[in-house]
């Protein structure tokens, strides 16, 4: 194992830097709870996603309608 190949030298599993943050929190929120794919099983994938892709809809439907303006 070779360092700096983007694994995990403990594991031999990719190496993850984290989620980067968009400035939006329910964005944020979102690619976070995505982090918890890793250790779901498999069998709960699909409600992961469609809980997330829920959630950037309605962000994205709610993108400009700043309420203070």
């Amino acid at each position: 194992m070779s360092e700096g190949n983007g694994e995990d030298p403990g594991t031999g599993q990719p190496e993850h830097a984290g989620v980067e943050h968009t400035g939006n929190p329910v964005v944020d929120a979102v690619l976070e709870s995505l982090e918890r794919l890793e250790e779901a099983p498999v069998s709960e994938h699909v409600e992961i996603f469609e809980t997330a892709h829920e959630k950037l809809r309605a962000a994205l439907a709610d993108a400009g309608n700043d309420p203070s303006s």
